[in-house]
Formats: structure tokens, C-alpha cells, sequence
């Protein structure tokens, strides 16, 4: 299903999205039908802002305002189709509020959609349970996202989460003088390591959910929720199970098996992906560093973050990719089914 935006961007983009208080997330809910009982609540999101509103005569609804000149239109209302499709195969994911058949409003010049408000715990992972349902709704995830590409959202590989920041971070100089040297040779030679890494696999590129951790995982009444597809985009299928993993060698390996056991009743994983997981675990960090520089300029990240870009910010950073070079060096993960 195709839902279209009633407003073009450029209008969204010359609203001032730090200004967004209080009154106009109320206004710009009631702008959409709704009457507002007063009640509003700061959520935590620091890439949009996402607010918890009362509602008169009915539970309280979820109001996310878009970020400017993060995704266009477009790319916003193609993240709501996956959402909506997937409820439709009765997958737990939370889509936006259809109204009038749109989910994407503005009000002076602000983005936003609303959605029914979901609340749940984070999974247990080290619950066999868990881990198999949540194998099966990646798999059904998959199975959907396989069905066609996005249009307009990029995809996750070594150039727009590695090449792009590297890029960036040097342009605005954020790195220390002192460091910079260090920095360039090392990223470079991790930037060169990843793209072999994928290179030598050639992955198939499917629709993911794009940032599957624990906490985008709400559990509730025996079942996981997944919410949160704002960073939906084009990638191999492990990036949405590797981060459902922890501890060490071994405890990892057991956790795999019972997720890939369960993933495989809806959707076949190609085995070769499991060497991607440190290459993606690299471009992870590369990845939020330039998140935060990016969005340096935003008061809420600077009074959120203000160990960044600091001195010792930047030590730790290539410390930690020092670090991912061994790890990268290390034999993958191996799903036993796949063992010989």
C-alpha cells in the first residue's frame, strides 16, 4: 500500500525543530481530530522528539515529530507501509495511526504521525523463550522484507555508515590535531577491512528493521512488541539478530542457535552472514560517533552527551576500533545446523 504525505517537504524542513514545545505538540495533535486532556510527557528519543499526550475520551496516543532533513517524505511514509504491511501478517510491530488514510501530518511546518501508546519490558535473552520468539519475528520480519526493495531509504553498508562519517568528521574537524594522524591511518585500514569483509560475501540486501536491539523490544502478556523502524533500510538479514546477542564466545554461539533454529522456520539465513557480524559491529560505532557529530549543533544531544567529543571521547573511540581490527581478525560465529 502507497499512503501520500498532504504537504511538501520543503515546508517541514523551515520549521525550527529545537523550538518544538509543548503548546504546538498538543496544537498539532488536535490539528488531526484529536482533543488533548493536558497530560504530556517527554519521551526518551533524541533523533525525533516523542512525546506521551493525553487524549480526551480515549488512551493516550504517541505523537513523533520527525527530525528535518533526515528523511524525506518519502522514505518516512515507505517506513509506515512496511509497518502497516507487517501488522497485516499479524507480525507485533506498532505502525502509525491511519487517519483519513495518511500517517504523515504536519502542523506549521512540523512533521509527525501518531501512534497507540505500547508499553512492555525489555527481553530477557538469556531466555530460551524469548529468543525463539523473537528468531520467528525476524524471520517473518525478512520473509516480508524480501518481497521488495525500498525505494528511498539507503542502504547499510560500508560507505553510508563508514565512508560518509569518516568524511564528515574530518570536514568539521572533530577530530583533535593531535589524533588526527592516528585517527586517519586506523579508520581508513578498518574502512578497507570492512569492505572485504563484505566484498568476499556479497550479501543479499533485504528490507530490515535496521536497529534491532533489546530496547527496541517491548515485551508484554508472554510476546514482544518491535517497535521503533525509524532506521529501516536496505542490509543482510544478521544485522537484526546480531545485537540479540551477548557474553562471551560460547554464551553467544548458544543464543544463535536457538534464535537461527527459530528464524528458519519463516525465512532461510544464508550462514555466510555470521562473518559480518564484527564488520557491522564496526560500522556500529563509526556510525553513532557520526550520529553525535551530526547532530552536535541539537541542545538536547549536548546536554545528553557531554562527554563527547572530548579528548578522552576520541582516545576511547579508536582504542575501540583497535579493538574490532582483532576482532574482525577472529573466527566467526558458527550456527551448528550448518556444521558438518
Amino acid at each position: 500500500m502507497t499512503i501520500h504525505s498532504p504537504f511538501s517537504t520543503q515546508a517541514s524542513r523551515a520549521a525550527s525543530f529545537y523550538d518544538l514545545g509543548p503548546e504546538q505538540v498538543l496544537q498539532a495533535v488536535e490539528s488531526v481530530g484529536y482533543l488533548c486532556d493536558g497530560y504530556q510527557l517527554a519521551l526518551n528519543s533524541y533523533e525525533n522528539r516523542v512525546y506521551q499526550v493525553g487524549v480526551e475520551d480515549g488512551p493516550a496516543l504517541v505523537a513523533k515529530f520527525y527530525r528535518p532533513n533526515r528523511w524525506d517524505d518519502p522514505a518516512i511514509i515507505e517506513e509506515h507501509d512496511f509497518t502497516l504491511d507487517l501488522q497485516a501478517l499479524d507480525v507485533p510491530v506498532v505502525p502509525p495511526l491511519l487517519i483519513d488514510g495518511v500517517s504523515l501530518h504536519q502542523f506549521k511546518g512540523y512533521r509527525f504521525s501518531l501512534y497507540p501508546m505500547q508499553v512492555g519490558r525489555a527481553p530477557n535473552l538469556e531466555n530460551k523463550t524469548h529468543l525463539e520468539q523473537l528468531g520467528r519475528y525476524c524471520g517473518r520480519i525478512h520473509a516480508l522484507g524480501e518481497t521488495a526493495d525500498f525505494e528511498y531509504r539507503p542502504a547499510l553498508d560500508v560507505h553510508t555508515f563508514g565512508d560518509d562519517v569518516y568524511e564528515f568528521l574530518m570536514e568539521h574537524k572533530f577530530i583533535p590535531i593531535e589524533l588526527e594522524k592516528v585517527y586517519e591511518s586506523l579508520i581508513e585500514d578498518v574502512l578497507d577491512k570492512v569492505e572485504l569483509a563484505f566484498d568476499a560475501i556479497e550479501p543479499n540486501y533485504i528490507r530490515l528493521h535496521g536497529d534491532a536491539h533489546p530496547g527496541n523490544i517491548l515485551w508484554k502478556s508472554g510476546a514482544p512488541y518491535i517497535v521503533d523502524f525509524d532506521d529501516a533500510r536496505m542490509g543482510p538479514a544478521i544485522q537484526d539478530l546480531w545485537m540479540f546477542l551477548s557474553g562471551d564466545r560460547t554464551q553467544m554461539n548458544a543464543s544463535l542457535d536457538i534464535l537461527l533454529r527459530a528464524y528458519n522456520q519463516f525465512h532461510d539465513f544464508d550462514s555466510r552472514e555470521l562473518a559480518l557480524i564484527e564488520p557491522l559491529r564496526t560500522l556500529r560505532i563509526i556510525h553513532h560517533s557520526g550520529w553525535l557529530a551530526k547532530r552536535w549543533d541539537d541542545p538536547a544531544f549536548q546536554r545528553a552527551f557531554p562527554w563527547f567529543n572530548t579528548q578522552n571521547y576520541w582516545q576511547d573511540h579508536i582504542l575501540s576500533l583497535k579493538e574490532q581490527v582483532a576482532a574482525m581478525q577472529e573466527e566467526p560465529l558458527r550456527f551448528e545446523s550448518f556444521v558438518g
